[in-house]
């Protein structure tokens, strides 16, 4: 059974995977999805970039069935669970991707473990305010 919670979930998994994908992979250039497996294969690169958008996708198309089903909802609570999503991706990924994989790491270099925890602590606070903002408001008694 949908909920806003699961379609909020996963709008925010999938947003937060295309935020990470075109912000740090496009745009800044400073990994792409296999860059720690294999630094020098453009190509590998491209494709593994390529299908995690894939997968970004498809967590969004979910996410939007989801939400379809369920009909209309809070505003602020599918907020929340949006951004709690994404947090949740920042932490998961970061932690198995980065830290477990070493597929990638957010900006490789000497200081690389500064920018991975940096990204887990933007995912756990992401995590945090997305909670706070999707808590249900009791109706006022009048």
């Amino acid at each position: 059974m949908a909920s806003t919670r699961v379609a909020g979930l996963m709008l925010g998994l999938g947003i937060g995977g295309f935020a990470d994908g075109i912000v740090l992979h496009q745009l800044l250039g400073w990994h792409h999805m296999l860059t720690g497996w294999y630094p020098h294969d453009d190509r590998l690169n491209m494709i593994g970039d390529g299908l995690f958008h894939l997968g970004c996708l498809v967590l969004v198309c979910l996410g939007i069935a989801a939400l379809a089903r369920i009909g209309p909802v809070s505003g602020r609570e599918l907020t929340g669970w949006i951004i709690t999503g994404w947090g949740v991706f920042n932490v998961v990924e970061g932690i198995i991707d980065r830290q477990l994989l070493g597929v990638h790491h957010v900006r490789h270099g000497p200081d690389q473990l500064l920018w991975d925890l940096g990204f887990l602590g933007f995912g756990a606070a992401l995590i945090v305010a997305g909670l706070v903002l999707a808590r249900r408001v009791a109706p006022s008694r009048v």
